[in-house]
């Protein structure tokens, strides 16, 4: 390297660290808030993670020790426990214990459960999702005693390709049917079945049962 141009390199380098130097003395202050804001910063968000983890571990706990009364045949202990903890978290654990106490409620009294249903599907900070999964169990507990025309509206909008419980809300639909002695309503829902190539194994193999009674006909009832 030429004389000169080590020298100009030499004053272009304490040229840099005056001028860093400079930039330190005045911004200091700034410098070392910054570095604390981004210290504390992630220790808070370390912090969070480690008490939403915390929460979450003991609302599984708890969703565990409800589903052990419900095996146990500890019902309303159950269900108290189910309250409890769908009060204490809004979310998350707390959505599916809404969701198990509506089966529990539906396991004693099929109106309260899908009472209890209704109250998920239309609760708006319910993911749109899970509302329509509510709705499908309501109708499900409403199938054996509702008049057809009450639940089969909501049924249909489920029933469209686009939704991912159409497969449940077809065989209701079908079912409905079966139950009304309306064949061709049954059979147009079950043709339904047979054609969307996503339909689950279990439900085609029911399906095969549902189609030898639509061709069998209404059962005609003699008194």
């Amino acid at each position: 390297m030429a004389p000169n141009d080590e020298f100009i390199r030499e004053v272009d380098e304490e040229y840099r660290r005056d001028q860093v130097a400079k930039i330190w003395q005045r911004y200091n202050g700034v410098i070392i808030g910054a570095a604390i804001l981004l210290v504390v910063a992630v220790g808070g968000w370390r912090y969070w993670e480690h008490v939403q983890e915390t929460r979450s571990q003991a609302a599984a706990a708890r969703y565990e020790d409800a589903l052990r009364l419900s095996r146990e045949d500890k019902s309303k202990d159950a269900e108290a426990a189910l309250e409890a903890l769908a009060k204490d978290n809004p979310s998350g654990y707390g959505l599916l214990a809404r969701f198990r106490l509506a089966g529990e409620l539906g396991r004693e009294n099929a109106d309260n459960g899908a009472t209890a249903y209704d109250a998920l599907a239309a609760d708006g900070n319910v993911a749109p999702l899970w509302q329509d999964l509510a709705r499908l169990r309501a109708a499900w507990l409403r199938l054996d005693t509702a008049d057809p025309s009450k639940i089969r509206p909501e049924l249909e909008r489920l029933a469209v390709p686009t939704n991912a419980w159409r497969h449940t809300a077809r065989e209701l639909l079908g079912l409905s049917g079966l139950k009304a002695g309306d064949m061709d309503f049954a059979g147009r829902w079950f043709d339904q079945i047979a054609a969307d190539r996503e339909t689950p194994n279990a439900l085609k193999q029911r399906l095969a049962v549902y189609t030898a009674l639509v061709a069998g006909g209404a059962v005609q009832v003699t008194q």
